[in-house]
């Protein structure tokens, strides 16, 4: 239960640093974001599914370190993508 081709296109395109970034802390927290809310959805209507949450768990804590990093290393970068994305920060 991946993202399409063309959605993630989109948000590489939206978020991207430089041209052919494809791997920038920036875009990968967008596509974990994305990917977040999806599976957030389907857990609405699909409360038991039980390895979809353990897999959502992943995400959320892959998303977290990726945020910690870009908060160290681009604080300014950090402030605009969590206001971009609407992430709460602690």
């Amino acid at each position: 239960m991946g993202l399409d081709k063309e959605v993630k296109a989109e948000i590489i395109e939206e978020y991207k640093v430089h041209d052919g970034d494809t791997g920038s802390p920036e875009v990968q927290i967008a596509i974990l974001t994305k990917r977040i809310t999806e599976l957030t959805d389907h857990l609405r209507t699909n409360k038991h599914d039980e390895s979809s949450r353990r897999g959502l768990l992943k995400l959320v804590g892959r998303r977290r370190r990726l945020l910690t990093y870009l908060r160290r290393k681009d604080y300014k970068s950090y402030l605009a993508l969590t206001e971009k994305l609407k992430i709460r920060k602690k």
